[in-house]
Parts: structure tokens; C-alpha cells; sequence
């Protein structure tokens, strides 16, 4: 065995091991926000990540038991009675296996993802009428609005517990990605274009939200955060946001469109069909593109 040149090497190595184990012992399940789901979408997804790894386990275990096995078979020992065959070139058996395994890895992962992400396309069908947030995406801002509720909000959302979210996102600035990593996956915001995405929360906490898409000298403050309250905290929020807060005028509104920074707002109504003629407008005045576009 080839030794290390000096102990200042040993040492550095030693520094290292110690430093990355003190780096890991300060991460928790609450960092590692999309393994700790807090809605049906976002366990729907951890299940196929779980799934992934477990499929990547079984090849790596092979490989690894596969490399003890031939170190050991076919090193060279006193009285190693291992085959010489220097003529060899292929064996239809270890091609059958190194490509039949891949195949079976793929089709099955492909299999559930693909039932996974169909099934989250929509709302479960036994709701009838999923509450809509339409989201703009602005430099460096997120602008929520709720149409059922006739209120706004800025850099900040709150959203009932057991009630599925969908949410309709469009883009007044370059394009970005809507996530919200406990909740589920990201969708991406575009300007002419009305995405989808559905999630829920299922119980009570305050979630991170960000952009996930690089948009400039702002990106790293394009974040917010989601309250999950239980309903009737919820309608008492919406009533407190309606009766107290101002308007949402088109002025400010063209302030927001403006490359900068901002706080966290809530408006009492905003102008209307705001949400469409952003859709519209980027859309040089053609019917909106995207999933169901007639909305």
C-alpha cells in the first residue's frame, strides 16, 4: 500500500473528515425541506424520490459486490485456479445482464413517474371547486391575487389547511419558476402564458417559496412565505385584509412592474382583470397560451 508522504497530508485529510462531519451534524429534516412534505402533492413526489434512490442503491450494491467478487476470484494468489481465457471478448450472459438491469431500472422508474405526475396534473376530482390564486411573477416580486376573495397580496400568501390551491401563474418580467419545496413541485411562470400548478397543505405552519429560476441582480430576494391556517383563520384573515388594507391601484401596480425590491403588502381589491391583461399584453393580444388558456 502506497503511504501518505508526510503527516502534514494525514493531517489535512483528518481536518477535512472532521469539517464535513461537523457541517452535516447541523442539518435537519426541517432544511432538507423537500424530504419533509407538509401536502399530498409534495409526499406524492418524495415517494418517487425514495423510489429513485432505492433503484440507485440496488445498482450501486451491485457494482459493489460484483468488484469484491472479481478482486477476490481473480486476483493474482498462490494456487488461483481462476480461468485464463487471454482470448476473451464478450459473453452474451454479461451482456444480458449489465443491459437487461438498466432496462428494468428504467421501465419501472419510468412506470411511476409517469402515473405519479398524470395523477397531480389536476385537483382530486371529488373537489368540484379548488380555491384559484393567480401569480405573477414581476422583478424581483411575487404578486398573488385571490379572485374568489377580491383581494391581493405581495411577497407573502396564506392558504387554508385541506383545501387544494390552484394556482394560475403567468409572468410581467422575465421568466421564472414557482416553487414551494414542502408543498410540491415547481412550475414554471412565462409571459404570454397561463401555467398550472396544484397543491395543498395539509397542516398549519409557515412554508418557504421562492423563484427558482436565475432572473437577475434581485433573484436571491425573490422569496416569500406561505402561512397554512385553518380555514376559519383563513376567512377571518380575508375579512381583516378586505376591511383594512388599501387598494391595489394601477399606479402602484406599475411601480411594482419596475426592476426593485419590495416588501411584504396586502391590498383590499385590485383593478380589474388585472391578472388577464398581463396575459394578454405578452401575448401581443392573442388568446393566452398554456394549460386551458381560456381562463
Amino acid at each position: 500500500m502506497k503511504r501518505l508522504k508526510s503527516p502534514r497530508k494525514l493531517g489535512r485529510w483528518l481536518l477535512l473528515g472532521a469539517a464535513s462531519a461537523l457541517l452535516l451534524t447541523g442539518c435537519s429534516p426541517q432544511q432538507f425541506s423537500v424530504l419533509n412534505p407538509a401536502g399530498p402533492v409534495a409526499s406524492s413526489e418524495l415517494q418517487l424520490i425514495i423510489l429513485s434512490g432505492v433503484l440507485v442503491l440496488v445498482v450501486v450494491a451491485f457494482v459493489i459486490v460484483l468488484l469484491a467478487f472479481i478482486v477476490g476470484r481473480y486476483r493474482e494468489k498462490p494456487n488461483n485456479n481462476a480461468p485464463y481465457t487471454p482470448e476473451w471478448s464478450e459473453s452474451r450472459s454479461l451482456e444480458i445482464i449489465w443491459w437487461a438491469i438498466p432496462i428494468v431500472i428504467v421501465v419501472v422508474l419510468g412506470i411511476f413517474t409517469g402515473i405519479k405526475t398524470f395523477s397531480l396534473t389536476r385537483p382530486p376530482e371529488a373537489t368540484s371547486n379548488p380555491m384559484i390564486v393567480q401569480v405573477q411573477s414581476l422583478d424581483w416580486k411575487w404578486l398573488f391575487q385571490y379572485p374568489g376573495q377580491k383581494i391581493a397580496t405581495l411577497n407573502y400568501l396564506e392558504i387554508p389547511t385541506g383545501q387544494p390551491i390552484e394556482f394560475v401563474l403567468t409572468s410581467n418580467a422575465p421568466m421564472n419558476s414557482f416553487w414551494i419545496p414542502q408543498l410540491g413541485g415547481m412550475e414554471m411562470t412565462m409571459p404570454g402564458m397561463q401555467m398550472r400548478l396544484w397543491l395543498q397543505a395539509d397542516k398549519t405552519g409557515v412554508y418557504e417559496g421562492r423563484g427558482a429560476n436565475f432572473t437577475g441582480t434581485g433573484f436571491a430576494h425573490m422569496t416569500f412565505n406561505v402561512k397554512a391556517v385553518p380555514m376559519a383563520t383563513f376567512t377571518q384573515w380575508v375579512s381583516q385584509v378586505q376591511s383594512s388594507k388599501p387598494a391595489l391601484t394601477n399606479a402602484e401596480y406599475q411601480t411594482l412592474v419596475k426592476p426593485g425590491l419590495a416588501g411584504v403588502k396586502e391590498y383590499s381589491s385590485y383593478p380589474a382583470n388585472l391578472f388577464m391583461k398581463v396575459v394578454m399584453k405578452d401575448n401581443g393580444g392573442q388568446k393566452p397560451m398554456g394549460l386551458n388558456g381560456g381562463m
